[in-house]
């Protein structure tokens, strides 16, 4: 089964520098196969039977901070999952253009009671809207002016998330297929 391991906060700013050579190589020696990153940023696609990605996320979270002293967060989606969360994008079905959309990947679904406390207004003119293990995000003048950010989600959710931008979600989803 083909998987993509989204990891949150490599090689961003220069902060938390690892080579995806060396990522890859953690995913090979964890027994997944084909192992391959996509762009610098801690996107593996990979092949795993049930048993080992079922631990994959602990595994890979434990050789880098063995190897790097990072504790990074890895979440897990499966070729079927992904394909769910791009077409579930309500923001791209009511028009709004790719540059502004993003998707955040949740570890686990969060209570209905934690999502009903959520802030709607706290970053205008942001937008977002939670399906299941998504938040669906679109921020008009860009992530980086948001305040929907992860320590947000995070904190108010009681899990942990990583974003990617609309082109990297349908890129990975594209190089899964292949």
């Amino acid at each position: 089964m083909t998987h993509v391991a989204l990891l949150r906060g490599i090689n961003v700013g220069g902060k938390n520098k690892l080579p995806m050579k060396d990522l890859v190589a953690m995913f090979g020696k964890a027994g997944c196969g084909d192992a391959r990153a996509y762009i610098q940023s801690g996107n593996v696609i990979f092949n795993a039977s049930t048993g080992i990605s079922s631990r994959i996320s602990g595994v890979i979270t434990a050789q880098i901070e063995k190897c790097f002293g990072y504790q990074i967060p890895v979440v897990l989606r499966t070729a079927e999952q992904l394909a769910k969360a791009v077409s579930n994008n309500p923001f791209l079905k009511a028009g709004a253009a790719e540059q502004e959309l993003h998707v955040m990947f949740l570890a686990g679904v969060p209570a209905g009671a934690l999502i009903r406390k959520l802030d709607p207004d706290r970053s205008p003119p942001d937008k977002y809207e939670v399906r299941g293990q998504e938040i669906y995000l679109r921020l008009p003048n860009g992530a980086g002016r948001s305040k929907l950010t992860n320590q947000y989600f995070d904190s108010k959710l009681a899990t942990v998330s990583t974003v990617r931008n609309w082109r990297t979600v349908t890129k990975l989803l594209e190089l899964m297929k292949s």
